[in-house]
């Protein structure tokens, strides 16, 4: 230390000492050339300087948004809006094209399109939520379990998942209503019901769930915060409930709305065999089938449908991919 330079003990203000000397000049010499380092790597890749770029949702998801929850507001006010019975049949009016009394036309038995669409939408999204939902909460508790504790527990339940993913999901799925056919549980009637679709479709979502949780379970345990908390003393509950679960919910979230995209396409693909819930009520695949026959002459009855289910599993790929995006960090700005 340079003799001149005085102590800022006996001054009592550090300022004192650092612009006194040479080691104030070195400090405000380094801390010039750190600036000038993120500005030449902000030039380079912006992405990798933490607070420079404030990243968009964009156009795109917020369209997308839009149509979901458009087609989720009608799904849920379907019996209160003034739509007209979805199963009544006007014998006076098959095949109808758009009018002003049935404004998406008629089917084949002359039931409105747009009633039908409306209560269609009820069930396509209360399987593709409810299907999720039960994957989420128990594939992605086995996912957070197996990928924190590991060892013989991880062993079970990742193998008890991959014997799940090696059966087809749409066999599964078909088993399943198969063999609950006619079969009673609590107040619920199972085989074509809504509760057994879903159920259905949450069994074939679990494994799936679960290995992403467990991925991103295991790169999270093993960083600096998670350490730190087991060095202070902290259960396994609480780091498990405060440390990696709000991390490990983040990738989850995007995969569950892209999850529900696909649930729905499942529920479509069964009702278009005649396998989902029981007619007359309606479903987007059921109403897909039901004017198959009649692409020549009225293709409007199959494709109408077609298109809402199209523009519904769109919206929800798009926003779920976007969501992925917005919250993905990059370890270079950590």
């Amino acid at each position: 230390m340079p003799e001149h330079s005085p102590s800022w003990e006996a001054t009592g203000d550090p300022r004192d000492f650092l612009e006194s000397g040479d080691l104030g000049t070195r400090v405000e010499q380094i801390a010039d050339g750190q600036v000038a380092e993120l500005e030449i790597l902000h030039t380079l890749d912006p992405d990798q300087v933490s607070g420079v770029v404030k990243k968009r949702l964009g156009l795109t998801f917020w369209l997308a948004t839009s149509w979901i929850i458009f087609i989720s507001g009608v799904a849920i006010l379907a019996g209160v809006l003034p739509f007209k019975d979805p199963n009544y049949q006007n014998y006076t009016a098959l095949k109808q094209g758009p009018s002003g009394q049935y404004w998406l036309g008629t089917d084949d038995l002359g039931r409105d399109m747009l009633s039908r669409l409306a209560h269609g939408a009820t069930v396509s999204l209360t399987v593709g939520v409810t299907a999720i939902l039960l994957g989420l909460i128990v594939g992605g508790t086995v996912g957070l379990l197996a990928g924190y504790f590991k060892g013989r527990f991880e062993t079970i339940a990742m193998g008890a998942m991959d014997v799940l993913l090696a059966y087809p999901a749409l066999l599964l799925a078909l088993a399943i209503i198969t063999f609950t056919e006619g079969r009673h549980f609590l107040w619920f009637t199972l085989g074509h019901s809504l509760v057994t679709i879903a159920f259905a479709i949450g069994i074939v979502s679990i494994a799936p769930i679960a290995r992403l949780v467990r991925a991103s379970t295991l790169v999270f345990t093993e960083r600096e915060f998670v350490l730190a908390s087991r060095t202070l003393g902290a259960s396994n509950w609480r780091i498990l409930r405060k440390e990696i679960l709000p991390n490990v919910i983040l990738p989850v979230l995007s995969f569950a709305i892209i999850g529900v995209a696909v649930a729905i396409v499942a529920e479509g693909g069964l009702a278009f065999l005649g396998l989902s819930v029981a007619p007359p009520q309606a479903t987007w695949g059921t109403m897909i089938n039901e004017g198959k026959g009649y692409l020549a002459t009225n293709p409007m009855i199959s494709l109408i449908p077609c298109f809402v289910l199209f523009l519904t599993v769109l919206s929800l790929n798009l926003a779920g991919d976007r969501v992925r995006e917005y919250f993905d960090v990059k370890e270079g700005a950590l």
